[in-house]
């Protein structure tokens, strides 16, 4: 049996677990600091995704890190911004979940969990409240911030990084009046820009 290496950078997964070639440890949670915002594996302190998250969501965005990651392995050209984006999502990276967010940072959460959900859901479209929900998902505190959301849905639709669409067809995601859905950008669908 191989014995096992030492590690070699990176974060250990998104869920609490050690990364593949980190040496499995004994205990199935890993150790954490008194106020749970770091993971300590091998003795180094890692950044613990945001608890508030809800399960399913964390998992499409465990999921979308995990793929980027072996897109990393693969040389694929956005592969590293795929990881950044989930790590920004899950809070491992960027602003700290803990704290209260800087508008700025807390944009940049915003987009990066778009981008992530969307690359997760290829073929499909996603909620603004599931974004919400991923940033602030405490109780319904989300709720409040869905206009943030869709504020920063509206910038990427108009740098033509996303589509906003009610019932299937684009809208300008500023002036759209109720639920709008966002999904990737194609030739396709193009959206309307307000003025």
């Amino acid at each position: 049996m191989k014995p096992p290496q030492p590690h070699q950078g990176g974060s250990p997964r998104a869920t609490g677990q050690p990364r593949e070639d980190a040496p499995v440890p004994t205990d199935k949670s890993p150790e954490t600091t008194p106020d749970g915002h770091y993971l300590i594996i091998d003795g180094r302190k890692w950044r613990a995704s945001d608890p508030s998250i809800p399960p399913k969501l964390r998992q499409e965005l465990v999921d979308e890190l995990m793929a980027a990651r072996r897109a990393v392995k693969s040389r694929e050209a956005d592969a590293r911004l795929r990881v950044n984006d989930a790590k920004i999502a899950l809070g491992e990276r960027g602003q700290p979940w803990w704290e209260e967010p800087d508008p700025d940072a807390f944009d940049e959460r915003i987009s990066a969990t778009i981008r992530a959900l969307l690359r997760k859901r290829i073929d499909s479209s996603i909620c603004p409240s599931d974004v919400a929900r991923i940033v602030r998902g405490e109780a319904d505190a989300w709720r409040e911030h869905l206009d943030d959301v869709r504020r920063v849905a509206a910038k990427m639709a108009r740098r033509g990084e996303i589509v906003a669409t009610q019932k299937g067809s684009p809208v300008d995601a500023d002036s759209a009046r109720g639920p709008i859905r966002l999904s990737r950008a194609t030739a396709e669908n193009e959206t309307p820009h307000g003025p």
